[in-house]
């Protein structure tokens, strides 16, 4: 009996569809499902990025941390986290950090159909404009994770989406040692281009709270950048916020 092509190629081209989907959906630097932005305009800018806040137990500290390495930083905010705590998101906005959409509740997004992607960035967007009186121009994705209507709705929303070039896992239960090595890629791409004038630089996606609840323990997040931070200065680093990290590209 003659077996059609196509039955036999289906397993493979499903496959590879998958494969695609995966790419697409999960990839920090992938544009299958719309443009983002991963990397900052200038080799020397380092935009340091946090999610999941705002968070009592971490971000005070975290802010007076920047401050004296006078670092300005973009939030990425639970919108339920900031209604909260309302006092706190209007805290990082008066220090001159950035403010972004990490969507309301924080679900996975790629499973997500058309209607719940919506409310989800604009019940987090009007908490955010009703505290600091301006809306987010920036978004995030929980997890990273994409699907085709999640880049399209933030952009008719009036926002841009913002991944990443390194996340190095300060979520996970381990020692700021083992978080202080994994951040060392920023430190060791500086070196080896500097005297390279041109170019992009990194946008590191850290964590100041805890998805699943407010008061989450980010100590090793803090104590890692107590380490990097001076460390960074030093090798002529500039501290952005995406907004100033995300224009047209700098010589």
């Amino acid at each position: 009996m003659d077996t059609s092509p196509w039955l036999i190629e289906a397993p493979a081209l499903i496959a590879a569809a998958a494969g695609v989907a995966a790419y697409g959906a999960a990839y920090p630097r992938a544009q299958l499902f719309g443009s983002t932005i991963c990397r900052t305009n200038a080799a020397r800018k380092l935009a340091i990025t946090f999610d999941d806040g705002p968070n009592p137990a971490i971000t005070p500290r975290l802010l007076d941390l920047l401050d004296r390495h006078q670092a300005r930083a973009t939030f990425f905010l639970i919108g339920r986290f900031a209604k909260a705590c309302p006092e706190l998101a209007r805290e990082i906005a008066a220090r001159g950090h950035e403010v972004g959409n990490h969507t309301h509740t924080h679900p996975n997004l790629f499973w997500c159909p058309p209607k719940q992607i919506e409310s989800e960035f604009s019940r987090c967007s009007e908490t955010i404009g009703e505290t600091l009186g301006k809306r987010p121009e920036w978004f995030r994705p929980p997890y990273g994770f994409r699907n085709p209507w999640v880049v399209p709705k933030a952009r008719r929303l009036g926002m841009k989406t913002v991944m990443w070039t390194l996340i190095p896992g300060d979520w996970r239960e381990k020692p700021a040692e083992w978080l202080i090595r994994r951040m060392e890629p920023i430190a060791k791409r500086k070196v080896e281009n500097q005297s390279v004038k041109t170019g992009t630089g990194d946008v590191l996606c850290l964590h100041d709270g805890g998805y699943r609840g407010l008061n989450a323990d980010r100590t090793r997040t803090l104590e890692a950048l107590e380490y990097w931070l001076p460390r960074w200065s030093e090798l002529g680093l500039e501290f952005a916020t995406i907004s100033e990290a995300a224009g047209a590209a700098a010589s």
